[in-house]
């Protein structure tokens, strides 16, 4: 592998392109940041409203929302080929208009062929969650919890892609906006359904899933609304034409955009099918884990804003065939996204209970079992840190070249193979349990690391960006 680069290469002037693209990321990262918090903010809302139903509601919760979000990432993945390819093409021409719109046409409909099929899985939710040796009577109300939840699949694909053209466009504050409006919406129209408020009848878990569908449409519904109306992304005219078949931009979206929904696929479904893991061991740590994750996740929000600005940066530079400034945006992101790991790492170790108490009341002795997993969980979870932003931020960075195959590769290996394998050893032979299958997913998301940062070391050797 070569050598990395040295610190005399961060050596910056006021006028140092080194410091110029640190701005550009800096400035891309931050809204995109921010939206992804504010987008797992709202998912905690939920939890959280959930979790004053009792311990039990949030096992069966987890449980609907670990196999519908094992589609939605995949969905993601999918629509996530809008960004790199937007970008490149304003690399190779800074005003396109047509090619832009013509990829974000292909892209939506990309995701209503994917969504068909999703939607006829997730109808039947809970005779899956029974064919997995799930408890029946937590798979019934994690099918009630489905039953509402399941239609928030096209228009929050939809908002995704739209959020990914003025990304793309490096004009992504738009997209934090409507999110940040959409939290007190979801927080307002969830507890009306889940506990029978302003007159509607208490749903439970089927009201939390039809308030996910709801909040998820008033996203798409408010991005397109300023998409239409806003005079710099009206020049796209997004709505024309959008009929119109183009069969060789469609092909580019699925070569590009299957492999990363596929990679983030098997991501993903490693943490579901960990939790499905603990549920085998007993519902304390099924919470417990649930709980956990949501904590994480929403530290991974930052090292995943990172990532997605990287892709554009990376991508910009990859259209004008710009190997110096491929670089700088590459290695730049990788180092801040590092850089916020340690500072999170360092927070889970300091208040974990603190923490672990938003989610549960964790002076209620029902609840002291769980939480004092979801406090373990998290020391295991604070180690991985380190590791989790440099994949998250490694695939950024390779998508940003078109690179999504070989990256899929790596995440089957690392994440199936050394993840779920060192997981499950850990867990039961071993007598670990739940805190064993964490170690797991720290191995499988080191392993993957390491693969890729390797590959985007040697992406000039290996051909992947213009000499």
């Amino acid at each position: 592998m070569p050598a990395l680069p040295s610190l005399r290469t961060f050596q910056v002037t006021q006028s140092s392109p080194w410091r110029i693209e640190a701005r550009a990321l800096v400035t891309l990262a931050i809204p995109m940041i921010a939206g992804n918090v504010a987008w797992s903010g709202i998912a905690a809302t939920d939890l959280l409203l959930v979790g004053r139903l009792g311990a039990e509601a949030v096992a069966a919760g987890a449980l609907a929302i670990n196999l519908f979000n094992a589609l939605l990432i995949f969905g993601l993945g999918l629509v996530t080929a809008a960004a790199p390819l937007i970008a490149s093409e304003r690399g190779r021409r800074r005003h396109s208009v047509r090619d832009v719109r013509r990829t974000v046409h292909q892209t939506l409909r990309a995701a209503a062929f994917f969504v068909l099929p999703a939607w006829l899985i997730l109808w039947h939710c809970e005779a899956i969650l029974r064919a997995m040796g799930q408890e029946p009577d937590l798979a019934r109300e994690a099918g009630h919890l489905m039953r509402g939840m399941q239609w928030a699949l096209l228009p929050f694909l939809c908002f995704t892609t739209l959020r990914n053209f003025i990304s793309a466009l490096e004009r992504p504050l738009w997209g934090l906006i409507i999110m940040l409006l959409a939290m007190p919406f979801n927080v307002l129209v969830g507890w009306a359904l889940i506990f029978g408020h302003l007159g509607l009848p208490a749903l439970g878990l089927l009201g939390a899933g039809i308030a996910s569908t709801l909040s998820s449409t008033f996203l798409f519904l408010g991005l397109l609304t300023v998409i239409l109306v806003d005079r710099r992304f009206r020049r796209y005219r997004l709505m024309g034409r959008f009929w119109t078949r183009d069969r060789d931009r469609q092909r580019a979206v699925w070569t590009l955009g299957l492999p990363i929904a596929i990679t983030l696929g098997l991501e993903v479904t490693v943490f579901n099918a960990s939790a499905f893991l603990m549920g085998l061991i007993d519902r304390e740590s099924l919470a417990a884990h649930a709980v956990a994750i949501q904590i994480a996740s929403l530290v991974f929000m930052v090292p995943m804003g990172i990532g997605q600005a990287a892709t554009v940066r990376v991508g910009v530079a990859y259209g004008r065939a710009d190997p110096a400034a491929i670089g700088r945006a590459g290695w730049l992101a990788l180092i801040v996204g590092t850089g916020f790991a340690m500072a999170a790492a360092l927070m889970l170790v300091l208040i974990p209970r603190p923490l672990v108490s938003i989610f549960l009341d964790v002076h209620d002795p029902a609840n002291l079992a769980t939480a004092n997993l979801a406090v373990s969980f998290l020391a295991v979870a604070a180690l991985f840190q380190l590791v989790d932003a440099a994949q998250a931020v490694g695939a950024g960075v390779l998508r940003g070249i078109q690179d999504t195959k070989v990256p899929m590769i790596f995440a089957l290996f690392g994440y199936w193979i050394i993840g779920i394998g060192v997981g499950a050893l850990l867990a039961f032979p071993m007598g670990l349990h739940g805190v064993g299958i964490w170690f797991g997913l720290a191995a499988g998301l080191g392993t993957v690391a390491i693969l890729l940062i390797a590959r985007w070391s040697l992406r000039d050797r290996l051909g992947l960006v213009p000499r």
